[in-house]
């Protein structure tokens, strides 16, 4: 019997961002799902924040050189690599020197908004799919964290659904308390766009707000996961009424075989 493929999307991983919530579980729970015997690929961007050298991040030639198409405008795909030794797990890299260089994630040292936090979301989203694309992976699940990563379901059901790498496959969804309260710039619509995507799949995107973004990030989803003791109440309503397989808040440490028992149940369902 061939191992179970899961992707995982994180927003952060540590030891490469700060401990928190979001960073402890892109660390653990790849690791504990591979020694349950499931193959994994795990991405991150490249956040300024993120030490190359003490990481030993390399760059992967044969994965680099695209250019993504946003707004118009092309933007350079850089693919890095880097190990974790004690979890045997690689992490990749999605960077761009114009969208990850700055030393902040998502707000600069005022603690404003950064205006381009919307490409770099689209940047993100395609670059994964992208990369996964040339990895020749098929993966059997979809695992996103975080609101960063919250594009790649919508991408996947819709602009990717014929290409045979993601054409059966199932997303999870995972709910954090990660909201924001600025909303996206005009014209956020424009930007995601691309050929295989529907004027009437937008709706969700035409103001782009966190509970928006999480909202299609739902609707692309085949299964939620609250994996925050208490998430934006308007998300976590919308979810509940999806009607979609939702595993309620696990703990912040013994939640591994939760997890992966959910795994099964929304791979094999």
């Amino acid at each position: 019997m061939e191992k179970k493929r899961v992707l995982f999307v994180n927003q952060e991983i540590m030891p490469y961002l700060p401990e928190t919530p979001l960073s402890k579980i892109g660390r653990f729970l790849p690791q504990k799902t591979q020694e349950k015997g499931k193959e994994i690929r795990t991405f991150m961007p490249r956040f300024g924040l993120v030490n190359e050298r003490r990481n030993q991040l390399h760059e992967v030639i044969r994965l680099s050189g695209m250019n993504l198409i946003i707004d118009d405008i092309d933007h350079p795909l850089i693919i890095k690599v880097a190990s974790i030794q004690q979890a045997r797990m690689q992490v990749y890299f999605i960077d761009n020197e114009d969208f990850f260089h700055r030393k902040f994630l998502f707000r600069d040292k005022s603690k404003n908004f950064f205006d381009d936090n919307d490409e770099r979301t689209v940047f993100f989203a395609k670059g994964v799919l992208e990369t996964v694309k040339k990895l020749g992976w098929a993966p059997d699940l979809i695992h996103t964290h975080g609101w960063f990563a919250s594009l790649l379901p919508f991408y996947v059901r819709t602009a990717y659904k014929d290409n045979p790498i993601f054409g059966d496959l199932k997303i999870i969804c995972s709910l954090y308390d990660d909201e924001f309260s600025e909303t996206f710039k005009t014209g956020f619509v424009d930007k995601i766009k691309m050929n295989g995507i529907e004027d009437n799949q937008l709706e969700h995107y035409k103001h782009a707000s966190y509970v928006s973004l999480m909202k299609g990030a739902i609707d692309h989803s085949d299964a939620l996961l609250v994996a925050s003791p208490v998430i934006n109440a308007e998300v976590m309503e919308y979810a509940k009424a999806s009607g979609k397989p939702m595993l309620d808040y696990q703990g912040e440490e013994d939640y591994f075989n939760a997890y992966n028992d959910f795994y099964d149940q929304i791979i094999e369902g």
